[in-house]
């Protein structure tokens, strides 16, 4: 079978995120003063083939442990559809 597995990978909250600030200052000089927070990821969509939804996770997540998120300053979660 077919799943798409979607990763969202985003900034350790803990840690600065200079681009989430950089559009936060634009934001508020476009005169948007009621967001108060900005954090910028990124959505990653793979085409997996496995035989379940247990699979298909596992492989997902060996992808993004190895190549597509750096641990030691981001998070990653992952939904199969």
């Amino acid at each position: 079978m077919t799943f798409t597995a979607q990763i969202k990978v985003m900034p350790l909250k803990d840690l600065l995120d200079p681009q989430g600030k950089a559009v936060l200052g634009g934001l508020q000089n476009l005169g948007l003063t009621g967001i108060s927070d900005v954090r910028i990821g990124k959505q990653i969509d793979l085409k997996i083939e496995a035989s379940s939804k247990e699979e298909a996770h596992q492989m997902a997540s060996e992808a993004s442990k190895k190549l597509l998120a750096n641990p030691v300053m981001e998070m990653f979660e992952i939904t199969i559809i």
